[in-house]
């Protein structure tokens, strides 16, 4: 059995479109990881400046509470 190229079309179209949302899907779960971990590093380093004594609690709290603000605005 011979399939034309023309009969590929749709199914190589299909397929594509496919894989290039799994790899959107895929790039956006790396990022949403990433940035995560950036965060949540952040916020133990500055739960170790507070208790070094280098910035007071409220001054780690205002850092804190600025820094989830733009994690939900991101």
């Amino acid at each position: 059995m011979h399939t034309s190229p023309v009969e590929l079309i749709p199914i190589v179209s299909i397929v594509g479109g496919f894989v290039i949302a799994a790899l959107a899907i895929v790039g956006g779960l790396l990022k949403s990881s990433s940035k995560r971990r950036h965060f949540e590093e952040s916020r133990r380093e500055i739960a170790a400046y507070i208790a070094e004594g280098s910035i007071t609690a409220e001054e780690g709290e205002r850092l804190l509470t600025a820094e989830s603000k733009s994690m939900k605005d991101a």
